[in-house]
Parts: structure tokens; C-alpha cells; sequence
């Protein structure tokens, strides 16, 4: 038996069970992986790409997964390489994204020995994972069994897989074929159940209806209510008739108000929302971002909630209110307006739409699961392959945090904007306390960072296009272009 014996009855058994999608990192002892993967992406069986840095090629098959609703495989080398998939894995586990990770290792005899690039890869992300395997890479039906089983588990469990899989000399060869062994297999792909519970939720004139990140069926349920939808931005349910554009505003004259809420997704950008969960009576529906409850107050949560009857349509017409936006506020509403497919970054940005984005029929996206700026512009590219045009809302720290993963090596023509807004620096943290603690240089120097890279080099020295706009006029005006486009907004 083989490495590449192993890895090719790995490989065409992640395909068999519904994997379409490889993203791989160049390595030594993940050589067999990368090369069976290869053999099936070259016949049209699966999808290949592969990114130079670990930890963006993670977040660039996250959003693969986010927007092709499939689980993905990553393949990496031993050591730090591993590592390095952890921010995009902690993502994958709070935002209920399945992908199953390939990490490569040298056999379990060799540890804690001074082997090489070898570290304790087994349990890496325990904390993190739905489930893993240390697995001898030693017999074929061993590989089948294991890959099979981690499909079905992250498809079932919503969330991340590790197969540590521990390859021993000789590394790799060009035979079995993969494309033979998948020939030989039996295509089971694996589905996640169908909503099982239901709960009929009681409604009245003290009653809103809020989604987060996740949200699906907010919208439904709040027009069958009549009921005030606060939708934030990356819910994917801020549209129709009942969602309220600037209910922070309204919130603050009549909180007093609200006694029930009735809670879809994970709702997590501001403080007034989390102040006003905390003090309710709360009804959550589940999400694959599990069943929101932070401060341990939920009445009742189901699969699929459903309104007991609906409330006099004076309560919504209360809270429709219409915006004024400032120049940022504009900024963003014109970006809202002008997007096919929208990510959104954990930036200041996120929060202006949550002010002014007027509802309409988007697809958005975002990393809500714990809201880091990690890997936003490699999971832009990754929701991109699936044939999407797609604009990225991000502030100039979020481009800053994965310029690497600007790299257009191995990367097909894609449509993917990187729209910046740039105000230099940290401008999210002005709007905590710690800005008022501190004198003016040490809260720019600890918070602000205010920052000196030229992006327009930076985008120069990846070949993305590069447009520089201080206006709206400026920016409407750079909106046709095509491919890979940074625009930079002055803000």
C-alpha cells in the first residue's frame, strides 16, 4: 500500500460523496492529495486552485462553501501549515460552514521526536471541529470509510472536519489514478436533514422581529405578522415592506415599547440590539450559526417559527422612517444599491449600511461567525469561482489584513470589486469608549493605526486594477470595470 494508493481512494471518495471543490497549499507530505486532486480537476471531475499561503486558500474555500452551499476540502502540508488554517476553521465552526480539512502529517511514531516539520497536528482544532480522525494512511477502504463519514458529518453537523492523515515514505506516484478509483465508486452524497421542530409564536403590538447574519425567514415571518423587521445588512433578509432602514434611530424613542422579539440568525453588529435581546422576552430560530441566546433568556426556540395571528398595522407604520445620510452614508447606499452579490467586512462600514442600506433583493455575504476582518478579500475570490460578480465593502485594515490575499496565481478571470473604504485607519473604534478614555495620540497610536502603504502599488504588484475616487461622481464612473478591480474611496 501506498501514499498515493491512500490518498487516491481519499480524494475520489470526497467526490463521490459530494465534495466539488479542492483548495491545496504546495507541500511535501501532501504531495499525494495534491496530486490525485489534480488528476480529477483535469478531467473536468472536480475543481482545483491553489493558493500559495495556507491561511488565505482556507478563507478563499470558506467562501467557496459559504456561496455554493457544498462542503469543500482543503489539503495542506504538515506543520505551521496547519496552523495557519485556524482563523479560517474557528469561522467555519461558528458560521456552520462544512469543510473538511486534508492535513498531511508524518506517521504517530515519528512524534515528539525531532522528526521534521512535525508538530501535535491531531486535536489541533478540537475545540473547533464537528469531529476528527488521526488516520494511518495504510489501507484504501480505510480512506473511503473516513472520507465518507467526514462528508456526512459535516454536512449533518454544519461545520469543519479534520482528517489528520499520517503518510509514510514513499510520498507519492503517478499511479493509481484517481479518476480510476472514482470510476469505481458509488456516488452517496450525504443531505442535511430537513427542519424537524415548529413553533407557533404568540405576536402582538409590543413585538419586532430581528435578523442577523443567518436570518432566513425573518422577512417571511414579519410580513405575515405585520410585524417591524430590524434586518441587519448581512442578514440576507433586508428587504419588503416591513424591514425599518434606520431602526437604531427609532430604537431610541421606543425601546421602551418592545416587551417580545423574535429573533432569526445571529444579530451581532450593534449594542442597542444587544441591550434590547437582553431585556426581552426572546423566541430564536435555529440557524446553521446554532440558536442564538447570549444572555441565557430564550423562551423558546424551534427549527422553523411560525406568528400566531398579526398585530394592527399602525405598530410597523411607527417605525418607517426615512434616512439622511451623511457623505459615508451615501458612500455605502450607493454601493448597496449598485451590487449583484455583496460581502461585507467586519469594518465601520457594515455598520454605516446598518444605518442607511434601503431594503432591496440582495445577495449578501459576510463573516459573521466571529466577525474578524481575517481573510475577507480570499473569501471574496472563493464566493467569486461560483460564477459570481462580486463587490467587497471593506475598510482599508481589512484589505490591509489579507493583502496576500490579493494573489491572482492560479486564479481564473473573476469579477471581484474590492470597493475600500479609506478613511486611514481604524475609524470602528471611535465609536467606543476608549476613544474618550485616551488623549489623542496614544488612542491614534493603540487604536486608529493610521497607516502609510500605497495601495495603489499594492494592487499594481498583484495586477489587480486600481482606481483612486473621491467622489461619488468618480466612483460611478470606475463601477464597469471588470476583473479584478481594487477601488479606493476616500473617505
Amino acid at each position: 500500500m501506498t501514499s498515493q494508493d491512500f490518498a487516491a481512494s481519499m480524494v475520489a471518495s470526497l467526490v463521490a460523496s459530494g465534495v466539488e471543490s479542492f483548495y491545496v497549499s504546495p507541500g511535501a507530505r501532501s504531495q499525494a492529495l495534491a496530486i490525485a486532486a489534480e488528476q480529477l480537476a483535469s478531467e473536468g471531475r472536480a475543481n482545483l486552485t491553489v493558493r500559495l499561503d495556507e491561511r488565505s486558500m482556507a478563507f478563499t474555500a470558506l467562501g467557496n462553501s459559504m456561496a455554493s452551499g457544498n462542503p469543500v476540502a482543503v489539503i495542506t502540508t504538515s506543520g505551521t501549515a496547519v496552523a495557519n488554517l485556524h482563523p479560517a476553521v474557528l469561522e467555519a465552526s461558528h458560521a456552520g460552514i462544512p469543510l473538511i480539512l486534508l492535513t498531511a502529517d508524518r506517521p504517530a511514531r515519528l512524534r515528539g521526536k525531532g522528526a521534521n516539520q512535525t508538530t501535535l497536528q491531531a486535536g489541533m482544532f478540537s475545540a473547533a471541529t464537528v469531529a476528527e480522525y488521526d488516520v494511518e494512511a495504510e489501507d484504501a477502504a480505510v480512506a473511503k470509510r473516513f472520507a465518507t463519514q467526514a462528508v456526512s458529518e459535516a454536512v449533518t453537523k454544519q461545520g469543519p472536519v479534520q482528517l489528520n492523515l499520517q503518510f509514510d515514505l514513499p510520498l507519492s506516484a503517478v499511479m493509481p489514478s484517481a479518476l480510476d478509483v472514482l470510476s469505481e465508486i458509488e456516488v452517496q452524497t450525504p443531505v442535511r436533514a430537513a427542519s424537524e421542530s415548529e413553533l407557533e409564536v404568540p405576536v402582538d403590538e409590543h413585538t419586532v422581529v430581528i435578523a442577523g447574519a443567518g436570518g432566513d425567514g425573518a422577512r417571511a415571518f414579519a410580513e405575515s405578522a405585520g410585524l417591524p423587521l430590524f434586518a441587519e445588512p448581512s442578514s440576507g433578509e433586508r428587504s419588503g415592506p416591513n424591514a425599518v432602514v434606520d431602526y437604531l434611530a427609532a430604537l431610541e424613542a421606543k425601546e421602551s415599547e418592545i416587551r417580545k422579539v423574535i429573533v432569526f440568525g445571529k444579530p451581532t453588529l450593534s449594542r442597542p440590539i444587544q441591550k434590547l435581546i437582553s431585556k426581552s422576552s426572546v423566541y430564536t430560530q435555529s440557524s446553521r450559526f446554532g440558536v442564538f441566546d447570549p444572555f441565557d433568556n430564550v423562551i423558546a426556540s424551534a427549527d422553523r417559527l411560525t406568528p400566531s395571528g398579526s398585530v394592527n398595522q399602525d405598530w410597523l407604520e411607527s417605525w418607517h422612517k426615512d434616512p439622511e445620510p451623511d457623505d459615508r452614508g451615501k458612500f455605502v447606499q450607493f454601493v448597496w444599491d449598485n451590487s449583484e452579490t455583496l460581502l461585507l467586512g467586519a469594518s465601520d462600514l457594515i455598520r454605516v449600511a446598518d444605518r442607511v442600506a434601503v431594503p432591496r433583493e440582495l445577495e449578501v455575504y459576510a463573516n459573521r461567525g466571529l466577525s474578524g476582518i481575517d481573510g475577507t478579500v480570499s473569501t471574496a475570490i472563493g464566493i467569486a469561482q461560483e460564477g459570481k460578480r462580486v463587490t467587497a465593502l471593506i475598510g482599508d485594515l481589512t484589505l490591509l489584513h489579507d493583502a496576500n490575499g490579493l494573489n491572482r496565481s492560479d486564479l481564473d478571470q473573476l469579477n471581484v470589486r474590492l470597493v475600500v473604504g479609506n478613511d486611514n485607519g481604524g475609524h470602528i473604534f471611535s465609536r467606543l469608549e476608549v476613544s474618550e478614555l485616551l488623549a489623542a495620540k496614544s488612542f491614534e497610536r493603540l487604536f486608529a493605526t493610521p497607516q502609510q502603504v500605497d495601495l495603489q502599488a499594492l494592487a499594481a504588484a498583484y495586477g489587480w486594477k486600481y482606481f483612486r475616487c473621491e467622489s461619488l461622481k468618480a466612483l460611478e464612473s470606475a463601477w464597469s470595470q471588470d476583473g479584478f478591480v481594487v477601488i479606493d474611496y476616500a473617505l
